[in-house]
């Protein structure tokens, strides 16, 4: 068999820490919750915690005629105060007396706001429309983006309550999802049952080269896509597997290996098939086939209801063609494509971090 392509090799090499989760305790002094850090170079919510958390409330807002200076100031004042596990006049009771432990708030704006405010910056360019999309104009594009993600459901949706209030801001789409336990590297099983996010950056090196702009901020690509689970559940289990090219129930990729194997996509059968079949959602977006760099990938499953189920794509990259050149690719041959259609969609520059000396967005007016 011919030896596996090596992915880290082939892309200069790929580089977590524990989620720590404080509990509250009413009448003793104990020390305070502690989860990701709102201040630092870059937001929390991307690359930190390492392992995503379990809940996550999404939405995207237009703001027009917005000062967003004030708006962006304002956000980060109230990010910083609901996640201080110490509860401060800003935010006496916002969290109705829970600690925020591992809550990540994250913002982004859209390429008109960017190219409005930094002309040629990174950012500035929107998606191309890509196949199987049905899109309301309103479900695509937006100028604000807020992730809200913790362990605990009712923490986000107090966080989204505090966050939003008295802000004049114009819905667009919004919608709540779920992650299923994850993986001690961070992955964790799709609403087909099948394992994703495996393949991501690692490693601050990585994230640096593959995530980060040199600013501390980072591209976004959120995609809602409903998915067809009647119709992919249906099929036999190793059709099932030969669509995604890994084991349903082991991950392991079908060019064998165990689940954190490197990818082999030369490895063929006694017959000269590949083992990795060619229209194989692991072959048609692995970076050697569709040329691109990598992506880290945060996704949750949404449910709806029987006629609305799927998933929740969210994706960060420093070139926003890292995601087109790879959607291109499975648009072009990937059968997983066949089960899924886009009903949301959206690019959004993740702003640098924020403290007490630089407030969030203050880099884009310098």
């Amino acid at each position: 068999m011919t030896p596996p392509l090596s992915r880290r090799g082939l892309l200069l090499g790929l580089g977590a820490t524990g989620l720590l989760a404080g509990c509250h305790v009413p009448d003793a002094p104990a020390a305070p919750a502690s989860g990701p850090r709102a201040h630092g170079p870059h937001q929390a919510g991307v690359a930190s915690p390492a392992i995503a958390q379990r809940h996550c409330d999404f939405s995207v807002w237009d703001a027009p005629g917005a000062d967003w200076r004030a708006l962006l100031r304002t956000l980060g004042d109230r990010i910083t105060a609901l996640t201080n596990p110490t509860p401060t006049p800003a935010a006496p009771g916002a969290l109705a007396g829970l600690p925020p432990a591992d809550l990540t708030i994250t913002v982004g704006i859209g390429p008109r706001v960017v190219a409005t405010i930094t002309p040629g910056q990174p950012g500035a360019t929107d998606l191309p429309a890509f196949a199987r999309e049905q899109i309301r104009p309103e479900h695509r594009g937006g100028d604000l983006m807020l992730q809200v993600c913790a362990g605990d459901p009712l923490v986000v949706s107090l966080a989204v309550t505090e966050l939003l209030r008295e802000l004049d801001l114009r819905p667009r789409w919004r919608q709540t999802a779920f992650r299923g336990e994850s993986r001690p590297d961070g992955a964790a099983r799709n609403i087909f049952g099948f394992t994703d996010g495996i393949v991501v950056p690692r490693g601050e090196e990585e994230l640096r080269r593959e995530v980060w702009l040199d600013s501390g901020a980072s591209i976004a690509v959120i995609r809602r896509l409903r998915l067809d689970v009647p119709g992919f559940l249906a099929q036999p289990v190793p059709r099932q597997e030969a669509v995604f090219g890994r084991r349903r129930d082991t991950s392991e990729p079908l060019s064998g290996g165990g689940p954190a194997a490197e990818i082999d996509l030369t490895a063929k059968s006694a017959d000269g098939e590949y083992l990795v079949p060619a229209d194989s959602h692991v072959r048609r977006a692995h970076p050697l086939t569709s040329g691109s760099g990598l992506m880290l990938r945060r996704s949750y499953s949404y449910d709806d209801g029987p006629a609305d189920r799927g998933l929740l794509f969210v994706c960060f990259q420093r070139e926003l063609r890292t995601f087109v050149a790879t959607q291109h690719r499975l648009d072009e041959g990937d059968a997983l494509m066949h089960y899924a259609t886009a009903t949301a969609s959206g690019t959004f520059l993740v702003l640098p971090g924020f403290g007490p000396d630089r407030p969030l967005g203050a880099t884009l007016f310098r």
